[in-house]
């Protein structure tokens, strides 16, 4: 009796998004638009125990801020859920760099995804470091994160100042040839001119937007809710601010060709397509996954869907086709 043949092998892991979700950025091949976001997944181990989850779900995995040395973060409370949005002051509590290199990474599955790391730092000297550090790993990208205080100047953040924010992205592009994804604040006075000088210093990608700063008033004592006063906002009520800064920065980007992960408050399908159209190339998901952990599915089904109706071959096709 004759063996049966052999199956012939998937061209794609099973429950993989569509050919039409794939996309390149910064020369990366993404099997789905979706990027989950800087510090709601840990190191990747708080998603992907998740029962039922894929790494083929999404293009790549943003791993938590990580310094130079270890760091504790900031005093309780650090969460709160505000009306259609949630705050948070962690204080980039983490391991530090060496033990992400050394210790996490070899645990990452590099074959299912992608993975950025988040680089931190509170000196252009520890922004450096870090980036060095992770240069020498099998990381695929490395998303700086220029909203940090820089110390030597008073706390003043390093990304609400264009020469400043340049100078970071200078001072990283020296010493790496991965990708740099720079990740810009919305609490700055131009975005656009710091777009524009961080791509003059080196830039890839941006990832836009950073948490909006806000607060939270217990009226019973009368005390903030957060234990470091302030905190990031991020969720659905920071999504139409989102949009614009998306697509301002395209503005500048669209010429040279730069992608840019658009962020901020997206919970569904429709909400990924309008950060697309802006001039997203990316949509990065990360509020809604605290309570929707199977959202990016969804999301992905909902995009393959729309594309599927208009006739688009591909998700790259709807990147900044808004209709002025």
């Amino acid at each position: 009796m004759a063996a049966h043949p052999s199956p012939a092998p998937a061209l794609t892991p099973p429950g993989a998004p569509p050919a039409s979700l794939r996309l390149r950025f910064c020369g990366l091949e993404l099997a789905s638009p979706i990027v989950l976001l800087s510090g709601c997944v840990g190191f990747g181990e708080e998603y992907t125990r998740i029962e039922g989850f894929s790494n083929c779900d999404v293009g790549a995995v943003v791993l938590k801020g990580t310094t130079g040395q270890a760091r504790l973060g900031n005093p309780p409370h650090r969460v709160y859920e505000t009306a259609q949005g949630m705050l948070n002051a962690i204080g980039l509590q983490n391991p530090g760099v060496d033990h992400v290199v050394r210790q996490i990474l070899p645990t990452l599955d590099f074959a299912e995804t992608r993975f950025f790391a988040n680089v931190s730092g509170s000196t252009i000297e520890e922004y450096v470091e870090v980036t060095r550090r992770f240069d020498d790993s099998p990381i695929d990208a490395m998303e700086i994160n220029i909203s940090c205080p820089n110390v030597k100047e008073g706390g003043v953040q390093f990304g609400n100042y264009p020469e400043m924010s340049a100078k970071v992205v200078a001072a990283c592009r020296a010493v790496t040839q991965k990708p740099l994804i720079i990740k810009l604040s919305p609490n700055q006075t131009d975005i656009k001119e710091n777009a524009r000088q961080c791509l003059e210093a080196g830039a890839d990608a941006f990832a836009v937007i950073n948490t909006v700063m806000g607060m939270a008033i217990d009226v019973t004592t009368r005390r903030p809710v957060i234990g470091n006063v302030q905190g990031g906002l991020s969720g659905p009520a920071i999504k139409p601010i989102a949009l614009l800064k998306v697509k301002q920065v395209y503005e500048v980007t669209k010429a040279h060709g730069v992608p840019i992960i658009g962020q901020g408050g997206i919970c569904n399908a429709t909400d990924a397509l309008e950060f697309l159209i802006a001039g997203a190339t990316c949509v990065g998901v990360g509020t809604s996954l605290f309570y929707d952990p199977f959202s990016c599915r969804r999301i992905n089904a909902g995009i393959a869907h729309y594309l599927a109706g208009a006739g688009l071959a591909s998700v790259g096709e709807l990147t900044g086709s808004l209709v002025l």
